[in-house]
């Protein structure tokens, strides 16, 4: 099937797991992970309607962001773990980065965002299964508070919501439980009106699960093989 073909089918389950839910569809963004994928197929998904994409590696993105450019309206999200040496570039190449896990990586952004003039949403990522091999904060953390704390500081960030990537379980059912978790913790922020912190986003769902994410309350999934295949080995 065509990128095209593939965003529509996508659409239409994210229909059906809204109606189950109660939901109204378009409160849900659709973001394509497009990681290790040619511009042109970005290209394909921008025709078929898709404006949110998410790259995890910002010298691949550095890459092929001149190809690009063209596409009026289209978001560029880094989802990817972000290293502090990386934060300046991501600054400039990204609308919004995704995965921030540390306030040192909070204040390397702001400082780049302020240089380039822009405000980049930013959303903090949560490890809701506690896995070693993943980033993100733990709930509760002490370093979620701190991020917390700065927000107000960071004037050249808006603090959007929460991400997460849970632990990949075959049956998408087994992964509603770290869905529910985040879900709990953004409403357990949001009743603490933060300066600066708009808990809004719930950004959690991926091409085998988010059917079940929606259905936990997310507003934004993010699909990569449902809409642009398998990956290479490197992805």
């Amino acid at each position: 099937m065509s990128v095209a073909e593939n965003i529509a089918r996508v659409r239409e389950r994210i229909q059906v797991a809204s109606s189950q839910a109660g939901r109204d569809a378009n409160e849900i963004t659709l973001m394509g992970v497009s990681k290790t994928v040619p511009a042109e197929d970005i290209r394909e998904a921008y025709q078929a309607g898709l404006r949110h994409f998410g790259e995890n590696r910002v010298q691949e993105f550095a890459e092929k962001v001149d190809g690009l450019r063209d596409l009026g309206g289209a978001h560029w999200h880094m989802i990817g773990h972000l290293q502090t040496n990386k934060a300046a570039r991501a600054a400039e190449l990204f609308h919004a980065v995704d995965s921030v896990d540390s306030l040192k990586v909070a204040e390397k952004l702001n400082e780049a965002a302020g240089k380039a003039g822009k405000k980049l949403a930013l959303l903090i990522e949560v490890n809701v299964g506690g896995e070693a091999a993943k980033s993100g904060v733990a709930p509760g953390s002490p370093e979620l508070a701190r991020l917390l704390s700065a927000a107000p500081q960071l004037e050249h960030l808006h603090v959007c919501g929460l991400m997460t990537v849970p632990p990949f379980m075959e049956d998408p059912q087994a992964a509603r439980p770290y869905f529910r978790r985040l879900r709990e913790l953004r409403d357990q922020l949001a009743v603490r009106e933060l300066p600066s912190v708009r808990m809004e986003v719930l950004s959690m769902g991926m091409s085998h699960d988010f059917e079940v994410a929606i259905l936990e309350g997310s507003t934004c999934v993010r699909v990569g093989t449902a809409i642009f295949g398998e990956r290479s080995p490197r992805a």
